[in-house]
């Protein structure tokens, strides 16, 4: 079941999502369709591996709790979204909600696992603070902010797709670079991978079989890492 748990910054606050009773924490960082049916899908996945998962509402500051369906309107509405928000004070929320995550008295370890949108957000929140963790699906911002890399201090797993539209696999190919040598760090590409490839709740984007091998290289590491 999902509760609500409350995330105070110095200028309001916001709603944190969260299921699960008691083990490791993974900070689950939204799409750019918000917190919607895919989040909570993803979020019972990882209940059911014994993780406790929290969402944080990160367009709070746009509009409150905003999703919307996956159906063709749902990538320009979701642009928009993105196009309007505050990346600084938009990792400055993510770092608290992490820090309520970690306070409850249920979660043991914590990590971060973030998709899309998310998954570059995921980045910036590692670079930013110390998670035990880091998960990111295709993070368009990542390979232009490969300066970043050297503030994670803890493990990190990448995915992208290599047939994605919306990141050039020329970029990927400068994440795989920066991953080499770092015995820290890992990348995997889905070559047959397009973009949100994992999302089984948007039929325009998901592809079961790059979904699932990357999901089960994604459970290995949160078992290694957040054990």
């Amino acid at each position: 079941m999902r509760r609500v748990e409350k995330v105070a910054v110095p200028d309001g606050e916001f709603d944190l999502h969260v299921w699960g009773e008691r083990g490791p924490g993974v900070l689950l960082l939204q799409e750019i369709f918000g917190v919607g049916d895919y989040m909570e899908a993803v979020a019972g996945d990882l209940v059911a591996l014994g993780y406790v998962a929290a969402a944080p509402d990160m367009f709070w500051r746009i509009q409150p709790n905003w999703t919307t369906a996956h159906d063709e309107e749902a990538v320009p509405k979701g642009m928009l979204m993105v196009s309007q928000f505050d990346w600084e004070k938009g990792v400055e929320d993510a770092v608290a909600a992490l820090e309520v995550l970690k306070g409850l008295p249920e979660v043991g370890k914590v990590g971060v696992l973030g998709f899309c949108f998310g998954g570059t957000l995921a980045y910036l929140l590692a670079a930013k603070t110390k998670v035990d963790s880091l998960v990111s699906f295709y993070g368009s911002g990542v390979p232009g902010m490969l300066d970043q890399f050297d503030a994670i201090q803890g493990p990190a797993q990448f995915h992208f797709g290599g047939s994605d539209p919306y990141i050039p696999r020329e970029d990927v190919a400068r994440v795989e670079q920066a991953v080499a040598g770092r015995d820290d760090m890992e990348i995997h590409v889905q070559e047959d991978g397009g973009h949100a490839f994992h999302n089984r709740k948007a039929p325009m984007f998901y592809q079961p079989e790059p979904a699932e091998r990357a999901w089960r290289l994604t459970e290995d590491f949160l078992a290694r890492t957040l054990s």
